[in-house]
């Protein structure tokens, strides 16, 4: 009987510990304040609140993915919102930055569904017969192209798309075209004043910038060879995707494309109780999450631990062991 009061004992304190879990209090480096991270951090302080009303994440407006990951680097934040193609080219010391950054560890993807779009003109491509992205460098026509800005990885993309394509630099300004850097609102206003022939970027279906585009703009929505999508994929850690048919007027059939994800990391430093708990409370109330974006209805917990760029936090890890998404 005195043992087992004692195991009984011990599960009750175990239990107490478990359900009295310090809240966590932590900052989230994102985006553009107003932007959809800035939206997602909010949404994640509520999950965690639901968990322990005393727990807070406190979200900080950054450059971005890349921004973020240099903070990470540095251990200057507890949390960061980042790209899965800007996490693949901090792993390998690429491009803008110097060096490997090893010290990074997922919590949980948020979405996979920001699919590349490339927006050409349709008199341009009735002209030159343009009607995939493999068809853009033998044409011969003079195309000015809008590109992300500098530290958009968007724009990483794009241009390793068109160079996989065939649509190098020199290339396109051979045949008297030329690339113009703009963001996602900007190349909308570009595309409708005629300084630009074609917008790219990736982001989600019908986002405002590409609506613009489509309502005012008459635009095709070019087709993406399977070995440009490989390669695409291969290179950044993202995934295929389908723009379904008649997501925009000129569309007739589905395109299909490679989608950009991101998802919240950490850093080897965080304690495995942090991250469980992050983890758990993410899980166990992530319509908090979903509530943010009507684009964000998609998420699941299946979603959340797909991720193949990064290991996750043991500490997350743990979470969704408990809760039977991961083996």
């Amino acid at each position: 009987m005195k043992f087992k009061a004692l195991a009984v004992a011990l599960c009750l304190g175990f239990s107490a510990g478990a359900a009295n879990a310090e809240p966590v209090n932590l900052t989230l480096s994102g985006g553009n304040p107003g932007g959809l991270w800035s939206l997602l951090g909010a949404g994640m302080d509520k999950a965690v609140k639901a968990t322990d009303s005393d727990s807070v994440i406190t979200y900080q407006a950054t450059g971005g993915g890349f921004a973020n990951i240099g903070l990470l680097a540095a251990n200057r934040t507890d949390l960061g919102m980042v790209h899965d193609a800007e996490v693949k080219l901090a792993l390998t010391g690429q491009d803008p930055f110097k060096a490997p950054v090893t010290n990074m560890m997922a919590i949980g993807y948020m979405y996979n569904w920001a699919p590349m779009h490339f927006f050409l003109n349709k008199d341009v491509a009735e002209e030159y017969g343009i009607d995939s992205l493999d068809d853009l460098a033998g044409s011969g026509a003079p195309i000015s192209i809008g590109i992300n800005r500098s530290g958009n990885i968007t724009g990483n993309v794009a241009l390793f798309m068109l160079a996989e394509a065939g649509l190098d630099e020199a290339t396109l300004t051979g045949n008297g075209g030329n690339f113009v850097r703009a963001g996602a609102n900007e190349q909308g206003d570009l595309m409708q004043d005629g300084r630009i022939d074609m917008a790219t970027n990736g982001i989600f279906i019908g986002h405002s910038s590409f609506r613009a585009i489509d309502e005012n703009v008459d635009v095709v929505l070019l087709q993406i060879p399977q070995n440009v999508i490989d390669a695409t994929n291969e290179e950044f850690g993202t995934s295929a995707y389908t723009i379904p048919a008649d997501s925009y007027s000129n569309q007739a059939e589905p395109v299909e494309t490679m989608a950009l994800g991101a998802m919240v990391v950490t850093t080897e430093s965080m304690e495995d109780d942090t991250a469980y708990t992050l983890a758990k409370s993410f899980v166990e109330h992530i319509d908090e999450i979903r509530g943010v974006h009507k684009a964000m209805q998609q998420l699941n917990p299946e979603l959340m631990v797909s991720q193949t760029v990064l290991p996750f936090h043991p500490g997350a890890e743990r979470a969704y062991e408990e809760a039977g998404l991961l083996k």
